[in-house]
Protein backbone atom coordinates (compact mmCIF):
# COMPACT_ATOMS: atom_id res chain seq x y z
CA UNK A 1 0.00 0.00 0.00
CA UNK A 2 1.17 3.50 -0.80
CA UNK A 3 -0.56 6.41 0.91
CA UNK A 4 -2.44 8.93 -1.17
CA UNK A 5 -0.99 12.38 -0.67
CA UNK A 6 -3.09 15.11 0.94
CA UNK A 7 -1.77 17.99 -1.15
CA UNK A 8 -1.90 21.13 0.99
CA UNK A 9 -0.81 23.30 -1.93
CA UNK A 10 -3.69 22.17 -4.12
CA UNK A 11 -6.28 22.38 -1.35
CA UNK A 12 -4.94 25.78 -0.31
CA UNK A 13 -5.11 27.04 -3.89
CA UNK A 14 -8.82 26.20 -4.04
CA UNK A 15 -9.45 28.00 -0.74
CA UNK A 16 -7.53 31.02 -2.00
CA UNK A 17 -9.57 31.05 -5.20
CA UNK A 18 -12.81 31.05 -3.19
CA UNK A 19 -11.50 33.87 -0.99
CA UNK A 20 -10.47 35.95 -4.01
CA UNK A 21 -13.98 35.60 -5.44
CA UNK A 22 -15.61 36.42 -2.11
CA UNK A 23 -13.42 39.48 -1.50
CA UNK A 24 -13.92 40.68 -5.07
CA UNK A 25 -17.70 40.59 -4.66
CA UNK A 26 -17.68 42.33 -1.28
CA UNK A 27 -18.96 45.86 -0.89
CA UNK A 28 -16.26 46.82 1.59
CA UNK A 29 -12.50 46.48 1.75
CA UNK A 30 -10.90 43.52 3.49
CA UNK A 31 -7.77 44.47 5.39
CA UNK A 32 -5.14 42.70 7.48
CA UNK A 33 -2.78 44.67 9.75
CA UNK A 34 0.25 42.89 11.17
CA UNK A 35 2.77 43.93 13.80
CA UNK A 36 6.46 43.07 13.34
CA UNK A 37 8.90 43.90 16.12
CA UNK A 38 12.59 43.97 15.23
CA UNK A 39 14.38 42.44 12.26
CA UNK A 40 14.16 38.69 12.81
CA UNK A 41 14.94 37.17 9.40
CA UNK A 42 12.32 34.43 9.44
CA UNK A 43 9.59 36.78 10.64
CA UNK A 44 10.54 39.35 8.01
CA UNK A 45 10.42 36.78 5.21
CA UNK A 46 7.06 35.54 6.50
CA UNK A 47 5.72 39.10 6.49
CA UNK A 48 6.88 39.58 2.91
CA UNK A 49 5.21 36.35 1.83
CA UNK A 50 2.09 37.35 3.69
CA UNK A 51 1.95 40.65 1.82
CA UNK A 52 2.16 38.77 -1.48
CA UNK A 53 -0.51 36.24 -0.46
CA UNK A 54 -2.87 39.02 0.60
CA UNK A 55 -2.35 40.90 -2.65
CA UNK A 56 -3.19 37.77 -4.65
CA UNK A 57 -6.41 37.37 -2.64
CA UNK A 58 -7.42 41.02 -3.03
CA UNK A 59 -6.80 41.73 0.67
CA UNK A 60 -5.16 44.98 1.80
CA UNK A 61 -2.06 44.36 3.89
CA UNK A 62 -0.49 46.87 6.27
CA UNK A 63 2.67 46.03 8.19
CA UNK A 64 3.39 47.98 11.39
CA UNK A 65 7.09 47.75 12.24
CA UNK A 66 8.43 48.52 15.71
CA UNK A 67 12.07 48.78 16.88
CA UNK A 68 13.84 45.74 18.33
CA UNK A 69 14.12 47.53 21.67
CA UNK A 70 10.34 47.90 22.01
CA UNK A 71 8.95 46.73 25.34
CA UNK A 72 5.55 45.40 26.36
CA UNK A 73 3.99 48.86 26.69
CA UNK A 74 4.96 49.93 23.19
CA UNK A 75 3.79 46.69 21.57
CA UNK A 76 0.60 46.42 23.61
CA UNK A 77 -0.16 50.07 22.94
CA UNK A 78 0.03 49.54 19.20
CA UNK A 79 -2.30 46.53 19.41
CA UNK A 80 -4.83 48.46 21.51
CA UNK A 81 -4.82 51.34 19.02
CA UNK A 82 -5.44 48.89 16.18
CA UNK A 83 -8.36 47.41 18.12
CA UNK A 84 -10.12 50.79 18.10
CA UNK A 85 -9.39 51.62 14.45
CA UNK A 86 -12.60 50.82 12.56
CA UNK A 87 -10.74 50.64 9.25
CA UNK A 88 -8.79 47.63 10.52
CA UNK A 89 -10.78 44.39 10.38
CA UNK A 90 -8.02 41.85 11.10
CA UNK A 91 -4.93 41.87 13.31
CA UNK A 92 -2.03 39.49 13.76
CA UNK A 93 1.26 39.57 15.66
CA UNK A 94 4.47 38.28 14.11
CA UNK A 95 6.73 36.28 16.42
CA UNK A 96 9.21 36.25 18.02
CA UNK A 97 8.88 39.26 20.29
CA UNK A 98 11.88 40.78 22.09
CA UNK A 99 13.25 38.88 25.06
CA UNK A 100 11.25 39.60 28.19
CA UNK A 101 7.99 40.40 26.36
CA UNK A 102 5.30 37.78 26.99
CA UNK A 103 3.80 36.96 23.58
CA UNK A 104 0.69 35.32 25.04
CA UNK A 105 0.01 38.41 27.15
CA UNK A 106 0.13 40.62 24.05
CA UNK A 107 -1.97 38.18 21.99
CA UNK A 108 -4.63 38.22 24.70
CA UNK A 109 -5.09 41.96 24.05
CA UNK A 110 -6.09 41.50 20.41
CA UNK A 111 -9.81 42.12 19.88
CA UNK A 112 -11.30 38.59 19.53
CA UNK A 113 -13.30 39.77 16.51
CA UNK A 114 -10.08 40.83 14.76
CA UNK A 115 -7.88 37.98 16.03
CA UNK A 116 -7.43 36.11 12.74
CA UNK A 117 -4.79 33.75 14.12
CA UNK A 118 -7.24 32.63 16.80
CA UNK A 119 -4.65 33.10 19.55
CA UNK A 120 -6.69 35.19 21.98
CA UNK A 121 -7.75 32.88 24.86
CA UNK A 122 -11.35 33.95 24.25
CA UNK A 123 -11.28 32.48 20.74
CA UNK A 124 -9.50 29.34 21.86
CA UNK A 125 -12.09 28.89 24.60
CA UNK A 126 -14.94 29.35 22.14
CA UNK A 127 -13.69 26.32 20.23
CA UNK A 128 -14.72 24.16 23.20
CA UNK A 129 -18.25 25.56 23.23
CA UNK A 130 -18.70 25.45 19.46
CA UNK A 131 -19.46 29.14 19.31
CA UNK A 132 -18.81 31.26 16.25
CA UNK A 133 -15.22 32.25 16.55
CA UNK A 134 -11.94 32.76 14.72
CA UNK A 135 -10.31 29.36 15.19
CA UNK A 136 -6.50 28.87 15.22
CA UNK A 137 -5.38 28.56 11.60
CA UNK A 138 -3.32 25.38 11.86
CA UNK A 139 -6.13 23.57 13.65
CA UNK A 140 -8.55 24.60 10.89
CA UNK A 141 -6.05 23.46 8.25
CA UNK A 142 -5.73 20.01 9.82
CA UNK A 143 -9.49 19.47 10.02
CA UNK A 144 -9.97 20.59 6.40
CA UNK A 145 -7.25 18.20 5.26
CA UNK A 146 -8.74 15.27 7.16
CA UNK A 147 -12.20 15.98 5.75
CA UNK A 148 -10.78 16.16 2.22
CA UNK A 149 -10.08 12.41 2.40
CA UNK A 150 -13.77 11.63 2.75
CA UNK A 151 -13.33 9.78 6.04
CA UNK A 152 -16.32 9.72 8.39
CA UNK A 153 -15.09 11.32 11.59
CA UNK A 154 -18.17 10.47 13.66
CA UNK A 155 -17.25 7.39 15.69
CA UNK A 156 -13.70 7.19 14.36
CA UNK A 157 -10.70 6.77 16.66
CA UNK A 158 -8.30 9.72 16.55
CA UNK A 159 -4.98 10.30 18.29
CA UNK A 160 -3.49 13.80 18.45
CA UNK A 161 0.18 13.74 19.43
CA UNK A 162 1.06 17.14 20.87
CA UNK A 163 -1.06 19.37 23.06
CA UNK A 164 0.01 22.97 22.50
CA UNK A 165 -2.56 25.67 23.17
CA UNK A 166 -3.00 26.81 19.57
CA UNK A 167 -2.39 23.54 17.67
CA UNK A 168 -2.78 20.23 19.49
CA UNK A 169 -5.55 21.14 21.94
CA UNK A 170 -7.79 22.94 19.41
CA UNK A 171 -7.37 20.08 16.92
CA UNK A 172 -8.47 17.58 19.56
CA UNK A 173 -11.51 19.67 20.45
CA UNK A 174 -12.51 20.19 16.81
CA UNK A 175 -12.35 16.43 16.29
CA UNK A 176 -14.51 15.93 19.38
CA UNK A 177 -17.04 18.34 17.92
CA UNK A 178 -17.27 15.99 14.93
CA UNK A 179 -18.15 13.23 17.43
CA UNK A 180 -14.89 11.35 16.97
CA UNK A 181 -13.32 9.46 19.88
CA UNK A 182 -10.17 11.43 20.63
CA UNK A 183 -7.03 10.69 22.62
CA UNK A 184 -4.75 13.64 23.33
CA UNK A 185 -1.17 12.39 23.70
CA UNK A 186 2.36 13.79 23.66
CA UNK A 187 5.93 12.64 23.19
CA UNK A 188 6.05 11.48 26.83
CA UNK A 189 2.88 9.36 26.63
CA UNK A 190 3.48 5.78 27.74
CA UNK A 191 2.84 3.14 25.08
CA UNK A 192 2.26 5.85 22.49
CA UNK A 193 2.81 3.45 19.60
CA UNK A 194 0.09 1.14 20.91
CA UNK A 195 -2.37 4.04 20.90
CA UNK A 196 -1.57 5.22 17.37
CA UNK A 197 -1.78 1.65 15.99
CA UNK A 198 -5.49 1.61 16.90
CA UNK A 199 -6.27 5.02 15.38
CA UNK A 200 -8.16 5.75 12.18
CA UNK A 201 -6.69 9.26 12.22
CA UNK A 202 -3.30 10.27 13.62
CA UNK A 203 -2.31 13.94 13.86
CA UNK A 204 1.28 14.59 14.91
CA UNK A 205 2.33 18.01 16.21
CA UNK A 206 4.99 17.10 18.76
CA UNK A 207 8.01 18.92 17.34
CA UNK A 208 10.13 15.76 17.21
CA UNK A 209 11.58 14.74 13.85
CA UNK A 210 10.40 11.32 12.61
CA UNK A 211 8.78 10.52 15.96
CA UNK A 212 6.04 8.35 14.47
CA UNK A 213 7.34 5.22 12.77
CA UNK A 214 5.95 2.91 10.10
CA UNK A 215 4.89 0.22 12.56
CA UNK A 216 3.00 2.77 14.68
CA UNK A 217 0.27 3.19 12.06
CA UNK A 218 -2.77 1.05 11.27
CA UNK A 219 -2.97 0.16 7.57
CA UNK A 220 -5.21 2.63 5.76
CA UNK A 221 -5.16 5.30 8.48
CA UNK A 222 -5.18 9.04 7.77
CA UNK A 223 -1.94 10.65 8.98
CA UNK A 224 -1.50 14.42 9.25
CA UNK A 225 2.04 15.65 9.89
CA UNK A 226 2.15 19.13 11.44
CA UNK A 227 5.85 18.98 12.31
CA UNK A 228 8.42 21.42 10.92
CA UNK A 229 11.95 20.44 11.89
CA UNK A 230 15.03 21.98 10.31
CA UNK A 231 17.97 19.64 9.80
CA UNK A 232 21.36 19.88 8.11
CA UNK A 233 22.55 17.31 5.61
CA UNK A 234 26.06 15.99 5.07
CA UNK A 235 26.53 18.61 2.37
CA UNK A 236 25.86 21.37 4.89
CA UNK A 237 22.52 22.32 3.34
CA UNK A 238 19.45 22.62 5.55
CA UNK A 239 16.18 20.87 4.83
CA UNK A 240 12.79 20.40 6.48
CA UNK A 241 11.37 17.15 7.86
CA UNK A 242 8.17 16.39 9.70
CA UNK A 243 7.27 14.53 12.87
CA UNK A 244 6.34 11.44 10.85
CA UNK A 245 8.86 9.03 9.34
CA UNK A 246 8.40 9.05 5.52
CA UNK A 247 8.20 5.24 5.62
CA UNK A 248 4.73 5.64 7.17
CA UNK A 249 3.51 6.26 3.61
CA UNK A 250 3.99 2.53 2.98
CA UNK A 251 1.08 1.65 5.29
CA UNK A 252 -1.10 4.76 5.67
CA UNK A 253 -4.12 5.29 3.46
CA UNK A 254 -3.67 9.06 3.35
CA UNK A 255 -0.71 11.19 4.43
CA UNK A 256 0.19 14.87 4.35
CA UNK A 257 3.71 15.72 3.15
CA UNK A 258 6.31 17.99 4.75
CA UNK A 259 6.80 20.46 3.18
CA UNK A 260 3.70 21.05 1.06
CA UNK A 261 1.06 19.82 3.46
CA UNK A 262 -0.24 21.63 6.53
CA UNK A 263 1.90 24.74 5.90
CA UNK A 264 0.19 25.98 2.71
CA UNK A 265 -3.23 25.15 4.15
CA UNK A 266 -2.49 27.14 7.31
CA UNK A 267 -1.75 30.21 5.19
CA UNK A 268 -5.01 29.68 3.31
CA UNK A 269 -6.95 29.38 6.58
CA UNK A 270 -5.43 32.65 7.81
CA UNK A 271 -6.66 34.40 4.67
CA UNK A 272 -10.11 32.86 5.14
CA UNK A 273 -10.19 34.08 8.75
CA UNK A 274 -9.29 37.56 7.48
CA UNK A 275 -12.22 37.46 5.06
CA UNK A 276 -14.51 36.15 7.81
CA UNK A 277 -13.43 38.89 10.23
CA UNK A 278 -14.27 41.57 7.68
CA UNK A 279 -17.32 40.13 5.98
CA UNK A 280 -19.07 37.59 8.18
Amino acid sequence: MTARIIDGKALGAQVRSDIRTRVGQAHRSVRLDAVLVGTDRSATIYAQNQARNCAEAGIEYHLHTLPSASGFDEIAGRVLLMNTDESISAIMLHLPLPEGVDAERVQSLIDPNKDVEGVNPANIGNVVYGRRSLVPCTALAVIEMIESTGITLRGSNCVVVGASNIVGKPIAVLLMREEATVISANKFTQNLAALTREADVVVVAAGVAALVKRDWIKPGAVVIDVGINRQTGADGKSFTVGDVDPAVAEVAGWMSPVPGGVGPMTVAMLLRNVADAALA
